[in-house]
């Protein structure tokens, strides 16, 4: 078996590229640069930019199952580029897939795609999508998920995975904005701290993706469909931050804001920061806003009937482990 990973060299994409060459003939990454620790392991390493058609089409080439990890993720930027990586990326992957014979598509997708401005307690993949986004982030990876859901085929079994906040040792992402912020006296809680969201363990959102493959490749009872993944039990958000802050010895939380304000000044932040040609990222957006004072939680039975999904690493071992990490990245 050849596999093909978008995104290869980041976080969760590498990951992926480690657990499933235990499993392939040939594992094969498609990123920006060339990675050369992934590259020790036997892993191939392909430089090239999934907006480019030809290039995604030639990296598809004899490859039995693709994993399209590669997205832009940030919160803040413009609508064009979102919608050029997002969106025309993958609908290159897409094509790639269809014109090189692929026979499976593993897209990781996100649970904000179904997140408008409402709390979600325990929903299941019924939800439906918002009418309305409230970052490009969400309303691009929203529109790709319906493209790689209808390309679901005989030919081409395509399936989308929606692991929740992933965090583990060497995230470039959550808890190292969160840890930045803290250190420089600037996180603030927005909301009154009570909201539950999910949270996914590297490892446990790795295994989904593999889980994935794997079913598309006994049958079809997958195909075509999306999964929210998870921990499968929600975290409050802020009593969470809070301890991992404590056992690093870093500043509690101690400034607050309710929803409103924070949404109003991330809308008023969001207007003059495009007005003045898209500068870096606002301290606080609408999504922003949204996403730290609300509940999100979402029902995990479906990938555990149809994937075999069960978070095999608890919580409670991924704090100690991500912990472990952060404090031998600590100066003496």
């Amino acid at each position: 078996m050849k596999v093909l990973i978008t995104g290869g060299g980041g976080f969760l994409g590498s990951g992926i590229a480690r657990r499933i060459l235990l499993r392939a003939d040939t594992v094969t990454v498609l990123g920006r640069h060339r990675y050369r620790r992934l590259e020790s392991l036997g892993i191939e390493s392909v430089q090239g930019d999934i907006r480019d058609a030809d290039g995604v089409r030639q990296a598809c080439q004899g490859m039995d199952l693709v994993f399209h990890v590669a997205a832009l993720t940030a919160l803040w930027g413009k609508r064009r580029d979102f919608w050029s990586i997002n969106v025309d990326g993958t609908r290159n992957v897409i094509d790639a897939c269809k014109a090189c014979g692929v026979g499976r598509l593993v897209f990781t997708s996100t649970p904000s795609v179904v997140f408008g401005d409402k709390s979600r307690c325990g929903a299941d993949e019924r939800l439906e999508y918002p009418s309305k986004h409230l970052a490009f982030y969400p309303e691009t990876k929203a529109a790709a998920e319906r493209m790689v859901l209808e390309a679901n085929s005989p030919s081409l079994a395509t399936v989308a995975i929606r692991p929740h906040l992933i965090w583990g040792p060497e995230d470039p992402h959550l808890i190292p904005r969160v840890l930045q912020r803290a250190k420089r006296g600037k996180l603030m809680q927005v909301g009154d701290g009570t909201n539950k969201v999910d949270i996914t363990y590297i490892d446990n959102a790795v295994s989904a993706h593999v889980l994935a493959a794997g079913a598309l490749a006994m049958g079809n009872r997958c195909a075509g469909k999306a999964y929210f993944i998870s921990q499968g039990e929600p975290v409050i958000l802020w009593s969470w931050l809070g301890k991992i802050l404590e056992e690093l010895s870093l500043p509690a939380v101690v400034r607050r804001v309710t929803y409103r304000r924070a949404y109003l000044a991330g809308a008023l932040l969001e207007l003059s920061n495009r007005f003045l040609g898209i500068p870096p990222e606002p301290m606080m957006t609408r999504f922003l806003a949204a996403q730290l004072s609300h509940s999100h939680h979402f029902d995990t039975q479906a990938a555990g009937d149809d994937l075999g999904y069960t978070p095999a690493v608890s919580t409670r071992q991924g704090v100690e482990w991500l912990l472990e990490h952060l404090r031998s990245r600590q100066p003496d």
